[in-house]
């Protein structure tokens, strides 16, 4: 396909140009006579005509401003749309002439929308709506980024057990919450499955397919199912039910593990007619990998007769999880790579044999090439830019910090936004840097990345004098050195210049649109753009002083260009940590925390800070964890390599006791910042939380080894001590806890007492506990003090009622802490008493 603008020769059916971005016009799919084949053609949608196309940019129903298509069918086409009345990117199914002329249908998509909405869970897409605009209906319905799993399975002509297994259980429970409510599918393929960019499943289509068909009657000229995939009940006509899904989940999984389906023929009819005579083959027979006991469980997902199958879908999950922990690091393994080995020597002894001395020499040659001189050809997928050296005298150098600072910053956070990066350090670590003479082989060896950069900075009146260098880790070569000198109200060239450079010189492939993303500039006000630098200076402090100092800053940025989105981000971001870190009550911080939130998406809604701190609010002030995690994947899906987003999505997956996704995230977040004081000390916590002892305390250790009297840490370390009853300790870590908080803010150290009055009661020492819970209500007058530790205390002392109500002056104050629900131990002494239960559900768990 011929890129008209730059005659690019780009694959078939590309949407954008893969060199300039243009977007190209994307011929029809062909009809069956022009070259698809017929099981494709008559799949589940086996009415003809799509509903009339769309151009991308224009507005639909007034309301839909259309993105781009995702995909057409006999029913329709599916576009991904702005939903501009409330801000939001959906899906929208714009429904073809033919079925949007049929009443009857229509008239049972409607009643079964009705129902198909109150499916609520993480791996079933939200149905919205059905609506209807000049003649044709439309269905709206969550949008989910990612790729379907019947390309994945084409691509990788079959998947791993491990990931087959993975997207199987989380299939499971989408189905056993629609089961729950007495909601069937009929119509489960890969193809209604989409897989998000994080690995988990969403099912695609309830309340659809169901809707094709009336009691006991089928639409003339519509096959309800498809035929790869019905269960042999529904092949007869006869009633689907939660057996029929299972049968359907069973083929998915028989093709997810083989690359094939159970049962082929040259026409639907004759797939159909096999489900209901052939007996399935075993799938060892086509991959010897798959375990006995999982092949099991495929063959009982389809048997002929339904009252031999599992009869629930959540005893088929049970079985996947049993096989899922039973399954090892395998002998087969061990086997699959001693023959992919010995496979490679008897290549390599023929080419000796073949070649003689000439292959050795090349081979030297290839070794030597790699060494000396890689980079030439290759590109690098890790980069850590480090902060810019400052010259000059002091003043000089005061004066250009927070600017030096501030473009190291924007240049990490631009590369963040490239998905062909594997890896972008982020700003906490590389800034452990700052002010050190260290070598890039050092560096790449402490980080985990392939190219480093450096960048020195000195001033003389109104001009800038920048050089900088690319550097690889492996062999201290230089890729690529330049030096600028600017005028000051030039530095945003030289950003974009630098930034461009680093690409080109990793050998960085970019598509259109990242391009326009690298050449975004947030601000053209070098003013605005210098008292951000500074506010973002003091954020990442993380004390109640510097918080506050930081939120002049931002508010002076967006005095000088109220459209500087990333500001109100970071003024967002601020006002949400301030409660913890300060005696400001939650409930006077959080709305002006949404309200520079909801600016900043206004302004861009492709910044990923902006999600970010929407979904704290959600969580925070409206305990909507579901539209929390939206905007989270939302922002990973802007800025892939951001390791802010990773690091609270983590902590708020920790709080619904989502320990595994928790513990993937934070890691992911270390990933990218290593050397960040709080990504350790929470990575630390995410470990507590989950039980694992022995390396939260090993990783809090080592926070403490960076920074002696990083805030919290010795905290957590204290309340592993107290899980495993050694009080003594715990009081010892409590204590320098208290300490260090009480020298920074007073609500924080009173914050901490309830967790030695605990200990107090947990050693029998009831009246030293009554004295501190005391102090802590008489101080609770003048300051804030989290209510919700205060019942806790409370608890512990038996003093259940008190608690409660306590409890309930923490949800009247939006406490943060409430968020600890699920998670802290003191609370299993009230989980049983229905006021607890009461207080769950308030707070959306």
């Amino acid at each position: 396909m011929k890129c008209p603008k730059c005659h690019f020769e780009n694959p078939p059916n590309t949407r954008f140009c893969h060199k300039c971005g243009t977007q190209l016009s994307i011929a029809k799919p062909p009809l069956p006579e022009q070259g698809l084949d017929e099981s494709q053609a008559l799949s589940t949608e086996t009415l003809d005509k799509p509903a009339l196309e769309q151009i991308t940019g224009s507005t639909f129903a007034d309301r839909y401003q259309i993105i781009e298509e995702l995909g057409r069918g006999g029913m329709g086409i599916v576009y991904k749309v702005l939903d501009k009345e409330i801000d939001k990117r959906v899906a929208l199914k714009l429904l073809s002439s033919e079925v949007s002329a049929d009443k009857n249908i229509i008239e049972r998509f409607r009643n079964e929308l009705k129902i198909a909405r109150d499916i609520s869970h993480k791996y079933v897409c939200r149905m919205y709506d059905l609506n209807k605009h000049k003649g044709n209906y439309y269905i709206t319905m969550e949008y989910v980024p990612g790729e379907n799993l019947r390309s994945m399975i084409r691509m990788t002509k079959g998947l791993s057990v491990e990931t087959a297994i993975n997207i199987s259980k989380q299939v499971c429970e989408g189905l056993a919450e629609a089961h729950r409510l007495g909601f069937v599918h009929r119509d489960l393929k890969p193809g209604n499955i989409m897989i998000d960019k994080e690995g988990n499943a969403k099912i695609l289509d309830f309340g659809i397919a169901r809707s094709m068909k009336a009691e006991g009657k089928t639409v003339t000229g519509v096959m309800i199912g498809t035929p790869e995939y019905m269960s042999p009940e529904q092949v007869e006509g006869g009633k689907a039910d939660q057996l029929s899904d299972i049968y359907s989940l069973g083929v998915i999984l028989f093709e997810m593990l083989t690359g094939r389906l159970p049962f082929q023929g040259d026409t639907p009819l004759s797939i159909a007619i096999k489900h209901k005579t052939e007996t399935p083959p075993d799938p060892r027979e086509i991959n010897a990998q798959i375990p006995e006991s999982l092949s099991h469980s495929i063959l009982k997902c389809l048997d002929k007769d339904k009252e031999r199958r599992y009869q629930r879908v959540e005893e088929l999950l049970s079985e996947l999880s049993r096989i899922e922990k039973d399954i090892p690091i395998t002998e087969k393994d061990e086997i699959k790579k001693k023959i992919e080995a010995e496979k490679r020597r008897q290549v390599n002894r023929k080419k000796i044999f073949l070649c003689g001395g000439v292959a050795i020499i090349l081979i030297l040659l290839i070794v030597s090439w790699n060494y000396f001189i890689r980079g030439r050809g290759e590109a690098f997928d890790s980069i850590a830019v480090l902060p810019f050296e400052t010259l000059g005298s002091v003043d000089e150098k005061s004066d250009l910090e927070y600017l030096s600072d501030g473009i190291t910053e924007n240049i990490i956070n631009k590369l963040t936004q490239l998905p062909s990066l594997r890896k972008v350090i982020a700003r906490n670590s590389v800034f452990h840097y700052k002010g050190k003479q260290i070598l890039p082989q050092v560096v790449g060896r402490e980080l985990g990345v392939d190219t480093v950069f450096f960048g020195r900075m000195s001033k003389r009146g109104d001009e800038v004098s920048v050089s900088v260098e690319l550097v690889n880790a492996a062999n201290n070569t230089q890729l690529w050195g330049e030096r600028y000198v600017k005028k000051i109200s030039e530095i945003f060239d030289v950003q974009e210049q630098i930034s461009n450079s680093i690409i080109e010189n990793l050998r960085l492939k970019l598509t259109g649109a990242e391009l326009q993303r690298l050449a975004k500039r947030y601000t053209e006000n070098e003013k605005a753009f210098e008292a951000y630098s500074r506010g973002r200076y003091f954020w990442n402090k993380r004390t109640g002083d510097n918080l506050n100092r930081a939120i002049e800053y931002f508010n002076q940025a967006i005095e000088m260009d109220p459209k500087y989105a990333l500001a109100y981000a970071a003024l967002a971001n601020s006002y949400i940590l301030l409660p913890e870190y300060s005696g400001i009550p939650p409930k006077d911080a959080y709305p002006k925390a949404e309200e520079a939130a909801l600016k900043a998406i206004e302004i861009d809604d492709t910044l990923a800070e902006s999600h970010v701190a929407l979904a704290q609010i959600k969580r925070r002030f409206y305990y909507d964890w579901d539209g929390s995690q939206v905007e989270y994947r939302r922002a990973i899906e802007l800025n892939p390599g951001f390791a802010t987003t990773h690091h609270w999505f983590a902590y708020d997956l920790m709080c619904q006791t989502n320990f595994t996704e928790a513990i993937k995230e934070m890691e992911r977040a270390y990933e990218l910042d290593p050397l960040s004081l709080v990504i350790n000390r929470n990575l630390g916590q995410v470990y507590y939380r989950a039980g694992m002892y022995d390396q939260a305390i090993s990783i809090l250790k080592k926070t403490l080894e960076m920074e002696p009297d990083f805030t919290f840490a010795h905290f957590h370390l204290g309340s592993i001590y107290l899980q495993l009853s050694m009080f003594e300790k715990a009081l010892e870590e409590y204590r320098v806890e208290r300490r260090v908080e009480q020298e920074r803010e007073e609500s924080m150290a009173l914050y901490i007492d309830a967790w030695i009055g605990i200990t107090y009661v947990k050693v029998g020492q009831q009246e030293k506990a009554v004295e501190i819970l005391n102090e802590m209500i008489e101080r609770s007058k003048h300051i804030y003090v989290s209510p919700t530790v205060i019942a806790m205390l409370h608890f512990e002392l038996g003093k259940n009622d008190q608690g409660f109500q306590w409890l309930d002056k923490a949800y009247e104050g939006y406490d943060v802490r409430l968020n600890w629900l699920k998670l802290e131990p003191t609370f299993d002494l009230v989980r049983s008493d229905p006021r607890f239960d009461a207080m769950l559900r308030k707070v959306g768990f």
